[in-house]
């Protein structure tokens, strides 16, 4: 269940019209009140998340109703309004982002679903789109549509595509060797990514090797130099 799996299965969808074998799948599960050719947009992320084991998109289970599935990510902390600052610091492949027409941030105004496939330098992002122009297809979007975005809870990608990120409802504290996982991962990606040399390996192992760059970074950037990634640290790496 990784984003980058999410991501192979959404793009196998591309160009499929309507009705369609997505509309059925959804039909068949949860029965005659999605028969026809109903609104499928949050339907296919459901078929794409079951379809990539990735179920970790649907935190309360299969949803065809986006303002559902928007507050599933929002109950579990895991919501970002949809403002240019926040598609840029926050957003990542994978994520599942939700449309509002007129242009608010507000969950119970969502018309519309995809799945991010790129975030753009200029805070847009490239997506994957089930019922757009009565088929799916590729979009770009920029915030003024965008209400925001959930991050699910996948696991590691070894791919590249959309490799681990902590969401930031609550600050890392990484202080200890024995911490691991995707957390450190994308410290050790960060500091690569701001110059550590040589550059770390991306274990997600929080080492002594790890934990001298923390140390050089914070010297260099004028934070408290204690190794440990805090609210101050992480925010400075994360920009």
């Amino acid at each position: 269940m990784t984003a980058a799996g999410m991501i192979r299965e959404a793009r196998k969808s591309l160009g499929l019209g309507e009705p369609n074998h997505i509309q059925k799948w959804y039909a068949e599960r949860h029965g005659s009140a999605y028969g026809g050719n109903f609104p499928w947009c949050d339907a296919a992320v459901s078929y794409w998340a079951r379809r990539s084991n990735s179920d970790a998109v649907l935190p309360a289970g299969d949803r065809a109703y986006t303002v559902s599935h928007a507050q599933d990510f929002q109950r579990i902390d895991r919501w970002k309004s949809g403002t240019t600052a926040n598609i840029k610091q926050f957003a990542r492949p994978g994520d599942i982002v939700f449309f509002d027409w007129k242009g608010t941030n507000n969950i119970g105004a969502i018309d519309h679903v995809g799945v991010i496939e790129k975030v753009l330098s200029d805070g847009r992002v490239q997506t994957i789109e089930g019922n757009t122009g009565n088929a799916c297809k590729r979009r770009v979007r920029a915030a003024n549509v965008i209400a925001g975005f959930g991050r699910p809870a996948y696991k590691k990608s070894g791919t590249g595509t959309a490799g681990p990120r902590p969401w930031p409802g609550r600050h890392l504290k990484l202080t200890s060797p024995f911490m691991h996982g995707g957390d450190v991962e994308w410290v050790q990606e960060r500091l690569n990514a701001k110059g550590a040399s040589p550059k770390l390996t991306t274990d997600g192992e929080f080492g002594p090797k790890t934990k001298r760059e923390v140390v050089d970074y914070q010297r260099s950037h004028k934070l408290e130099a204690d190794g440990i990634v805090g609210p101050k640290t992480w925010s400075s790496l994360a920009r």
